[in-house]
């Protein structure tokens, strides 16, 4: 999977199939979920990559985040993201942790995100072109773009733990 093209002016189309790509993430990510076994959540997709339970805590960790970042650029309360050290936090203390819990964090999420979305959506001329200021990129990322990125994340990561969980 290629990386994200943050220089790309999305349509309305594309914003509303990314919400959708959003809202669906955690029933694609329950149908690979529940064809592994538990040893399977120790693969990774690669020598020196997260295992496929690293991956869900990450995209728990990550969408949150995503989460509140498209709340803030809603609401306008804050003019720059807040970072987080997204290595630290993926081999910290919960690296181990079962993954159910980062699991039911992504169902209760995305649905919730997605619905606040396409409100966005019904409203595009008062809620796309705002923004938030990404510290580490030193440019604005704006509501579309943060939409675009976020369904982006989820399917490069589903990409890694289908990888993971093949056999070798």
């Amino acid at each position: 999977m290629s990386g994200f093209d943050w220089d790309k002016d999305y349509s309305l189309e594309e914003l509303l199939q990314s919400v959708i790509a959003i809202k669906e993430l955690p029933n694609r990510l329950a149908k690979i979920i529940n064809s592994l076994k538990l040893e399977d959540f120790d693969k990774s997709y690669r020598d020196g990559g997260w295992n496929i339970r690293q991956l869900i805590h990450h995209l728990a960790d990550s969408h949150l985040n995503g989460y509140l970042r498209c709340q803030h650029i809603v609401y306008g309360d804050s003019n720059e993201i807040q970072l987080f050290n997204q290595d630290s936090w993926a081999n910290g203390l919960g690296k181990d942790f079962h993954h159910e819990a980062s699991f039911m964090i992504l169902l209760g999420l995305h649905q919730r995100w997605s619905l606040m979305l396409l409100e966005c959506l019904k409203q595009p001329d008062v809620y796309l072109a705002k923004s938030i200021l990404h510290p580490e990129r030193q440019q604005h990322l704006s509501l579309a773009q943060a939409i675009a990125l976020y369904a982006w994340h989820g399917e490069h990561h589903l990409a890694q733990i289908v990888a993971a969980s093949q056999p070798q």
